[in-house]
């Protein structure tokens, strides 16, 4: 561990995290909003906290990020977004929004539907679309296709967590409504294997996400800044990939992730859809 939490870093994610992609000159932007996002997800995902400490240790990394004062060397990620933002005018609106799920997280908040699932990554997700859509100059009508893209990767996110979340954290973020609805107890998830009504449960999630990424696939079209246009598609198309991956293999079994030749394939894919948009 380096600080008071367990810590991960862009390498461990999904999608790309201020890919080349992206102007020179916005990339560090890009990647202080990254880092304060995954200090806060770092706090409220860390085991050996309680609750309490968690939301103390967010209330900090705010009152950090709109004061600019810090008592503490872990609060370095909010000084450097309040620089950030400073320098490039952008809200620190979603960083705040971000901070609203975390403390969902910190207390173990669980969601009933998939309205109440949406509403979560409204603020765990989109906000991150939202930051960059406004670094990027681009104006509100690529905002709502972005939200849809953003949900979408939180959602397929935590169908490949789903296991761990629930033995680790206790934690469960598919509509617990579903489980019931299917005839199974949220407790199906300690298993190392899913059985049919498991499985029909993780492709009803599949199934919403693919109408999201429906929703998202005007992206591309819509964002006028060339370079981020380019990055929406590649992420759009390897989320794509991925929600077919999940839909075909077991998450309980293992971790289900693009391989390199998935990724790659993904990728010129996206590249190819950024230039034809």
């Amino acid at each position: 561990k380096t600080g008071p939490f367990a810590r991960k870093d862009p390498s461990g994610e999904n999608f790309p995290v201020a890919s080349r992609l992206l102007p020179r000159h916005l990339r560090p932007h890009v990647l202080s909003f990254y880092r304060f996002l995954r200090l806060a997800d770092d706090i409220a995902d860390d085991a050996d906290l309680e609750a309490e400490s968690k939301l103390a240790y967010l209330d900090a990394l705010e009152r950090a990020l709109t004061s600019g004062q810090a008592k503490h060397a872990y609060l370095k990620p909010a000084l450097d977004l309040r620089a950030s933002l400073q320098e490039t005018g952008v809200s620190d609106r979603h960083a705040r929004q971000a901070l609203r799920a975390f403390r969902r997280d910190s207390v173990g908040a669980r969601c009933h539907t998939w309205s109440d699932l949406l509403l979560y990554c409204r603020f765990s997700a989109n906000p991150v679309g939202r930051y960059l859509l406004e670094l990027h100059g681009e104006g509100p009508e690529a905002a709502p296709a972005a939200d849809a893209l953003c949900s979408a990767l939180q959602i397929l996110n935590h169908l490949q967590d789903a296991r761990d979340d629930w033995v680790t954290l206790g934690r469960c973020y598919i509509p617990l409504g579903w489980f019931d609805e299917a005839g199974i107890s949220i407790e199906r998830l300690v298993e190392t294997e899913a059985d049919a009504k498991l499985r029909g449960v993780f492709a009803r999630v599949v199934d919403h996400t693919d109408q999201l990424l429906e929703r998202a696939s005007a992206l591309p079209g819509l964002v006028k800044h060339r370079g981020l246009r380019m990055e929406s598609a590649v992420i759009l198309s390897l989320a794509e990939s991925l929600a077919a991956r999940l839909r075909a293999r077991d998450p309980m079994k293992k971790r289900v992730a693009l391989g390199a030749h998935q990724k790659m394939y993904a990728m010129a894919r996206g590249i190819a859809r950024g230039l034809a948009g």
